[in-house]
């Protein structure tokens, strides 16, 4: 992070999943992540554990509150900032609010430091049913998520593993429990495919997993030789030579069915509508003017026609 941006510690999870009493732990009785920097502490909901302020200041922290979702601009943050004279900023966010509200809403300056996610173990079965987006749109960010309340005798692991690995394989996974220990996750996710392999081969079910994980560790990929099934087309807007090649991806749920594609370099044209290949290409992590920065990008080997898969939409499983 460069020296003139704003750190920012950002704290998601929905109402009464141990936000606030995590964060006052960690500013009031954490040396090492207290060193004494004057911290403004914003919050965005306000549950039924309130924090200490008079302990807070003693660890020169400040708080300040946005009640209101139209509240969150950046002239609000800077605001806040800047008359509290603060060093670094930690964000208690709303779980009803999207990430994507606070990106748009960060002063330019201000670059997240890191994203923890806290979740109650006792509603997030419940919560991951009925409000299944904003479950996707919290995990698919954070570093860390924290699973409190847990009860060793009756939860069952495996499936809250499962829902976090399907949305992130980066998101590290804690369990604090009720008799006061707490653990790290430990279940290992190996891949449905060979990534050690000079030639990749992705089954049809296995897209949307090759999908993210080139998207989160593209130099593991870099000079490799992959092949999928997958849509093709053109795209009048791209430049010379561009095509775009993947399928649509349900991240959460019906609603949020997107196609999901990756920079694809072809030397023939192709209609701007999409038809169904075999595709084989070389992959690489490099600068492309369509990312604005380095990504993976595909160069294509061999296209043949063939039918669509018979889930035509990918899934995590």
């Amino acid at each position: 992070m460069e020296e003139n941006n704003v750190a920012v510690y950002l704290f998601t999870g929905f109402l009464e999943s141990g936000k606030t009493q995590f964060i006052q732990k960690t500013v009031c009785g954490n040396e090492s992540f207290n060193n004494g920097q004057r911290t403004v502490l914003i919050v965005c909901e306000e549950g039924i554990e309130e924090y200490d302020e008079e302990e807070l200041a003693k660890a020169n922290t400040v708080v300040r509150v946005i009640e209101d979702k139209e509240d969150l601009t950046p002239e609000t943050l800077e605001r806040f900032y800047t008359e509290t004279n603060a060093e670094r900023v930690i964000i208690e966010y709303n779980g009803m609010w999207l990430i994507n509200d606070l990106f748009e809403a960060l002063p330019e300056d201000w670059m997240i430091y890191q994203i923890l996610n806290f979740t109650d173990a006792t509603t997030f079965l419940s919560y991951n049913q009925n409000m299944r987006s904003l479950v996707v749109d919290k995990l698919n960010m954070c570093e860390l998520n924290v699973f409190n309340r847990v009860d060793k005798a009756t939860m069952d692991k495996m499936e809250f593993h499962k829902i976090v690995r399907g949305v992130s394989r980066r998101t590290q996974i804690a369990y604090e429990y009720t008799d006061g220990t707490g653990e790290y996750d430990d279940i290992e996710d190996p891949l449905p495919f060979d990534v050690t392999a000079d030639h990749i081969v992705v089954d049809d079910r296995d897209f949307a997993l090759w999908y993210r994980d080139i998207g989160e560790e593209p130099k593991k990929y870099d000079g490799k030789t992959i092949s999928f099934k997958a849509a093709a087309m053109g795209n009048p807007k791209f430049p010379k030579g561009v095509i775009a090649l993947g399928r649509q991806i349900m991240t959460c749920c019906v609603e949020d069915i997107q196609f999901c594609w990756y920079v694809t370099l072809h030397d023939q044209p192709l209609p701007d509508k999409p038809q169904w290949f075999n595709a084989t290409v070389k992959a690489a992590y490099k600068w492309h003017k369509m990312y604005r920065g380095k990504g993976p990008v595909l160069t294509v080997v061999s296209l043949d026609p063939c039918d669509p898969p018979e889930q035509q939409v990918a899934t995590f499983y």
